[in-house]
């Protein structure tokens, strides 16, 4: 399926989780048409209704079906299978744009849509998603790490853009360790702030949360400050402490 003339995308989402509904609308936004979206649980479908409303809700290989893009947002553990699965029906198509928004993966977890002639892209925006239109806004601050080949890292780019986030671009190679990074700040920093409100709670501490919040944010401020220097705008480079990318990956995917 071939993008329409104009360069707007109908945009296809297959999971109303946390983060597929909000970058679905930051896309309509964009003036992207959404043809669908996949719901299954109560909490989901009202998700997809708050934020996306009016969208029609679609079963997985309908979505795939009707779409030009293809946004994949499920759990890590769940989306290997529903590529492979997806391809196993033969409804991935030539040309058509699919993209994961997982930190884990890179472009291996997409080799199945890609033998199908699908075009592979790895788009994980660095942010910790409410599921609420609060991310809408939050997001013009984040950036999203894309992983794409070569030719189609432009494309990566300007959907980052259009979200209204900043792209970075992470090689197949540096997925790992990109993903190790993400998670090492965003489960470290919860896991101290949570014991540090235990502690002030149980000094009787009304309000802890609200007390030390100051205090976490302008740590944090100072800490990003401090480790601002980085080796190049829009690129993270690890060369020093990995190996080099192949142009697919070479089994440096999940």
């Amino acid at each position: 399926m071939s993008p329409q003339q104009s360069g707007r995308l109908g945009v296809g989402i297959i999971g109303a989780g946390h983060v597929g509904p909000v970058l679905g609308a930051a896309l309509a936004a964009a003036g992207h048409a959404i043809v669908g979206i996949s719901a299954v649980s109560e909490r989901s479908l009202d998700r997809a209704e708050a934020i996306l409303p009016g969208v029609p809700v679609l079963t997985v290989p309908e979505i795939v079906e009707r779409s030009e893009l293809v946004l994949v947002a499920v759990p890590d553990d769940q989306l290997a299978d529903l590529v492979q699965g997806l391809a196993a029906t033969g409804v991935w198509q030539p040309g058509q744009l699919v993209v994961h928004t997982s930190a884990a993966h890179g472009l291996e977890v997409l080799r199945p849509a890609l033998a199908a002639g699908a075009i592979p892209l790895a788009i994980h925006p660095a942010l910790t998603f409410t599921g609420t239109t609060i991310d809408l806004v939050r997001l013009r601050e984040a950036w999203c790490a894309v992983t794409a080949p070569g030719p189609v890292q432009p494309i990566g780019q300007a959907l980052v853009v259009e979200m209204g986030a900043e792209p970075v671009l992470v090689s197949e190679a540096d997925r790992p360790r990109y993903a190790e990074a993400v998670a090492t700040a965003t489960e470290f920093s919860a896991a101290i702030v949570t014991q540090s409100v235990s502690m002030l709670a149980e000094l009787g501490v009304p309000e802890p949360g609200r007390l030390i919040a100051p205090l976490v944010r302008s740590a944090m401020d100072r800490a990003l400050g401090v480790a601002g220097g980085s080796s190049g705008p829009g690129t993270i480079d690890m060369a020093a402490f990995d190996d080099p990318p192949s142009p697919f990956g070479g089994g440096h995917g999940a």
